[in-house]
């Protein structure tokens, strides 16, 4: 509910405006659809090979959600990996060759571990220590404001939201809780819902985004752009428009 105005929002906003950043080359016409056609008759029915893939991958996430705390998640990917060289799926070549997959897996280890160590090290908590004291003495809506930007754009350090979440939120928290006449319960519902949209920032903000960048449909550069003007873009609209919203049913 407190996110519907925001949403409905961007819903109509963010495919014009990718559509006029980011314009497609083909705007019209039955070439993809009758190419997409075509590959699949030449694909026929599934293939030993595919059907037992199909199993491989129900298999493992039925482990992933369920046994988490039996087996490892890395390890079931490993096995699948395994079964898949052992049956002939895939050989060592076509392991070899996957670019996109060497590419992801280089950046989001690199990049958790950086992030990682940005907590280990301190430099989070500093940070956010450092803000707080510094925004005390403003009036509580701004304070809310500042906040509430400031854990929005930190994430450009983050790989994940779960690294986010666990090293910065009881910091801006505390903060938070140390400025007079600020509403709690309105700020935890202007502040958590950034987390469902500040993955937009980077190519590695959250799980999925390595995937996507490592595709390579984007260069790093327009990846890059796109993901400081939608991730403005959202920020400014969730303050602008959510904030009074939240003020109005709160």
């Amino acid at each position: 509910m407190a996110v519907v105005p925001v949403g409905i929002l961007l819903l109509l906003l963010v495919p014009l405006l990718s559509y006029w950043l980011c314009a497609p080359e083909v705007k019209a016409g039955n070439e993809i659809s009758d190419w997409a056609g075509k590959e699949l008759t030449k694909l026929g029915a599934l293939t030993r090979n595919e059907i037992i893939l199909v199993m491989m991958v129900v298999t493992a996430l039925l482990l992933w959600i369920f046994a988490g705390s039996v087996i490892s998640g890395s390890l079931v990917g490993l096995l699948v990996i395994c079964g898949m060289l052992l049956v002939g799926i895939v050989s060592w070549k076509d392991i070899l060759d996957n670019h996109a997959a060497w590419n992801t897996f280089v950046w989001f280890a690199t990049l958790v571990a950086l992030a990682g160590g940005l907590s280990l090290v301190g430099f989070v908590n500093w940070f956010g220590n450092v803000v707080g004291g510094q925004i005390s003495h403003f009036d509580p809506l701004m304070a809310m404001v500042a906040l509430v930007a400031i854990f929005y754009l930190l994430h450009y350090f983050f790989a994940s939201v779960t690294a986010h979440v666990t090293a910065l939120l009881p910091v801006i928290l505390a903060a938070a809780s140390g400025i007079a006449g600020l509403d709690m319960q309105m700020f935890v519902l202007l502040l958590l819902p950034t987390l469902g949209f500040m993955g937009i920032l980077t190519p590695y903000g959250t799980g999925p985004s390595p995937v996507y960048y490592g595709s390579g449909y984007l260069p790093s550069t327009l990846f890059w752009r796109l993901g400081a003007i939608f991730g403005l873009l959202f920020l400014v609209a969730w303050l602008v428009i959510g904030l009074p919203w939240l003020m109005v049913i709160s």
